[in-house]
């Protein structure tokens, strides 16, 4: 293989990979804000919530991951 052939080849897999990288941006920004929202869900919900204060850790951070996903919650009427 001749050396103008290397380097071409290492060229275009450098292209490859830069083109890979910049594709992954959106979706580390997209996790930064998830990961923010989750954060601050939790935060909220230990803090202000007191109608949660039963609730651990877990059980609170898996309403934090549904509403951060976009789930909505609608309350129900309990009757007799």
């Amino acid at each position: 293989m001749g050396e103008s052939l290397q380097k071409a080849f290492f060229g275009v897999i450098a292209l490859g990979v830069s083109c890979i990288a910049i594709e992954l941006i959106p979706v580390s920004r997209q996790a930064a804000y998830w990961n923010r929202c989750l954060d601050n869900t939790v935060k909220f919900l230990e803090t202000d919530v007191r109608k949660l204060d039963g609730w651990d850790k877990k059980a609170k951070e898996s309403l934090a991951v549904g509403l951060c996903n976009g789930a909505v919650y609608e309350p129900t009427i309990k009757t007799k």
